[in-house]
């Protein structure tokens, strides 16, 4: 028997909470020696239906990631407003009846609303992961105390989050997982194969916080930077925050080797500035997300439309900045 986990790749909640699906399904479906666990990891790139060929397990499960329609998907766990882009999806997802599949937009990670959902309705024992649910919740709900400790990266889980954002693909990911399930973050971070990762990451890490500093303009509450003339697949979302704590949004416009984007979010310490749902504003340009944060994904040489994207929704944000500003 395959069992096959697609999840959100190059992200610490949609790792987390491949982590914890994999603990499930060993302690409650069981393995045999015969068994096989296959990982792929999954990008937000257009909106368009998933291959109906990534279900090639005998069992199929999709985590923190939009739905799809193929009758071959078994599992399914995700918390994005923007789970269903295309028309039929959310009304074949209301029509499923085998009770294994979950949604919950208003859930700030996919890992705490997935093990709740298995603990209650399957009797999963979530104490041996309660390290990993506690800090998927705080990173991928930006539940940061300060915006420094979300950019400087302090604690062990946040340098983890780091590498697993500068690392998606085969290979490292999928190792992590099995790590992710019974190892505590400190001594995950010293293990080898993380440490000679974590190191040159770090150090590329502060550099682009620098870059980033240097290229921020703000205006009307919004928060902008372009940096697609570098070759960058993982920036701190959070770095504008640090130098610009007024601030009500920041859009950027990034470039790495598979892809150009466009990053919307909004100051999570400051939410009552949020009068806008970014995951809406995303979606009519062909991407998607949250309420409070969304992106779009375009080919590497789109980036001139990209930009001219970016430039629309920075308006539209900017838009009622006079009005909001007093109403605080």
């Amino acid at each position: 028997m395959k069992l096959k986990i697609l999840y959100h790749d190059g992200c610490f909640d949609g790792a987390s909470s491949a982590a914890i699906f994999t603990r499930f399904y060993r302690e409650h479906r069981g393995l045999s020696a015969k068994d096989t666990i296959d990982y792929l990891g999954l990008s937000h790139a257009g909106s368009k239906p998933l291959a109906p060929e990534l279900f090639d397990g005998d069992v199929n499960a999709m985590l923190d990631f939009r739905y799809a329609t193929s009758d071959r998907l078994t599992w399914w766990f995700d918390h994005h407003a923007s789970s269903f882009p295309n028309p039929g999806e959310e009304a074949y997802f209301r029509a499923d009846t085998s009770g294994q599949k979950f949604h919950d937009p208003a859930a700030k990670s996919c890992t705490r609303f997935m093990a709740r959902t298995l603990h209650e309705r399957f009797g999963f024992d979530t104490s041996p992961v309660e390290e990993l649910i506690h800090w998927a919740e705080i990173i991928d709900g930006a539940l940061f105390p300060d915006p420094s400790t979300a950019v400087r990266l302090g604690p062990p889980a946040l340098k983890l989050m780091l590498v697993i954002e500068a690392s998606p693909g085969p290979g490292f990911i999928p190792r992590l997982i099995g790590d992710l399930q019974s190892c505590p973050f400190a001594e995950l971070v010293e293990l080898p194969y993380v440490a000679e990762r974590l190191g040159p990451i770090y150090e590329c890490h502060l550099e682009i916080v620098e870059l980033v500093r240097s290229r921020l303009q703000i205006d009307r509450g919004v928060v902008f930077y372009d940096v697609a003339d570098r070759n960058l697949s993982s920036i701190n979302k959070f770095i504008p925050y640090e130098m610009f704590p007024e601030a009500r949004y920041t859009v950027a416009v990034s470039r790495g080797p598979s892809r150009a984007k466009i990053s919307v979010g909004s100051n999570p310490w400051f939410p009552e500035r949020r009068t806008h749902d970014l995951a809406r504003i995303c979606e009519r340009f062909g991407g998607g997300g949250h309420p409070v944060v969304g992106a779009v994904s375009y080919p590497c040489a789109e980036v001139d439309r990209a930009r001219a994207d970016a430039d629309a929704i920075v308006r539209e944000l900017q838009d009622d900045w006079e009005a909001a500003r007093q109403s605080v």
